[in-house]
């Protein structure tokens, strides 16, 4: 039986069709470079409609060390990332894209950091050579979580990372729905280091990350890492009915007194629009909370395993 430790590889699979060949190649490279290390690849398939999993099947085939995990559809990358998470083996694990926008060599300095003994290893991002429309998302989003989420988020944020298998265990067991894993990862608090490194251009295949799943992502990072939204609604009720209170002694002054003649009904109607605008806005916030809350009491799967590909270990 071998000795050696084990390093498996999370990927999350999503219309990367023109990717794979070049993906999986530089991923068994890596053996070069950690050759004390046994290497487990776990693809998880996250109902790609294109030629994704023909590919990854006819790699497994080849490969003993590579496993396939086929979704029953598109649950999103976080639930594919759990979905590869449960089926991991190895001593650590990794998590990178498959679109090599993230040097998957990275990870001989990221195990290296693990065996100093830091439990989850970051692979932060210094700078991206992408559109700038894309880094203001990304920059804004970031700094939205540190400020009002989680403090000390690393600047430009991660989803390049290591983790100890007793993080994994601990990620398993926590079944969160509608979650930012990255954001989970970070907030269990594991002795980490960051490692910088520039994020590259996408080359090849189109992104998938729409701005409805940004939207998404956004939404459930800070209704799950955050009560700022439900404190801001607060702070605005006061103080709007502080200001609807003042507005009532104004009006209750001017009637008795009539110093100042009132304009009609131009003011109040403006107020009662603005007035029942917050109250949408605040009952659709109350709403985000109250449909998660609804979706974790269901206890519905975040993700459902329609096959899996050349698997030894489970």
């Amino acid at each position: 039986m071998s000795t050696k430790k084990r390093f498996s590889i999370v990927v999350p699979i999503y219309y990367n069709e023109l990717n794979i060949p070049y993906t999986i190649p530089r991923l068994k490279k890596l053996q070069d470079l950690i050759s004390e290390y046994e290497m487990e690849f776990i693809f998880v398939d996250d109902g790609s409609k294109d030629k994704s999993l023909e590919l990854l099947i006819a790699a497994a085939k080849e490969d003993s060390r590579i496993k396939v995990l086929k979704l029953s559809k598109n649950f999103g990358s976080m639930s594919a990332i759990q979905a590869g998470l449960r089926y991991a083996t190895g001593d650590c694990v990794g998590i990178i894209s498959a679109d090599l926008q993230d040097p998957p060599e990275l990870f001989a300095d990221m195990i290296r950091s693990w065996e100093s003994g830091n439990k989850v290893i970051l692979a932060t991002r210094k700078g991206r050579e992408e559109s700038f429309s894309q880094r203001l998302f990304s920059n804004s989003y970031y700094f939205l979580m540190r400020r009002f989420a989680l403090k000390d988020y690393p600047n430009g944020g991660f989803d390049f990372v290591l983790l100890d298998n007793q993080v994994v265990g601990e990620l398993n067991l926590i079944n969160e729905k509608n979650t930012n894993i990255m954001s989970l990862i970070y907030w269990l608090g594991y002795s980490q280091e960051s490692i910088a490194y520039v994020r590259q251009e996408r080359v090849l295949g189109k992104s998938r990350w729409t701005l409805s799943k940004k939207i998404k992502l956004v939404i459930d990072s800070f209704v799950s890492f955050s009560y700022t939204p439900i404190r801001l609604m607060s702070s605005v009720g006061i103080f709007t009915a502080l200001l609807s209170f003042l507005y009532g002694l104004f009006v209750v002054y001017n009637a008795v007194f009539g110093t100042i003649a009132l304009q009609g009904w131009s003011t109040i109607i403006a107020l009662i629009t603005f007035l029942l605008g917050l109250i949408m806005v605040m009952l659709g916030i109350i709403g985000e909370y109250l449909w998660r809350i609804l979706d974790e009491s269901r206890k519905r799967p975040a993700y459902i395993i329609d096959e899996i590909y050349n698997e030894v270990n489970k």
